[in-house]
């Protein structure tokens, strides 16, 4: 019982400063967190990995059309 009252207690403090960020931060909502929108994966060119595959797909010039088959 007392690893439960822990567990939630932690929860509820966690909840707590998340909602003390969104009030302090400017205009109260949270950065995107989409992998394309951050700054240091573009620097890397990293992208999310259905842009990855849609890129690797184009680059391939020697791709089979499945239509065709």
């Amino acid at each position: 019982m007392k690893e439960i009252i822990i567990t939630i207690a932690c929860i509820a403090i966690a909840v707590i400063l998340l909602c003390i960020r969104v009030i302090i931060k400017k205009n109260g909502t949270f950065s995107s967190e989409h992998i394309s929108e951050n700054k240091r994966m573009k620097q890397d060119s990293i992208h999310c990995a259905t842009s990855q595959d849609r890129e690797a797909r184009r680059k391939n010039k020697h791709q089979l059309d499945v239509n065709e088959l």
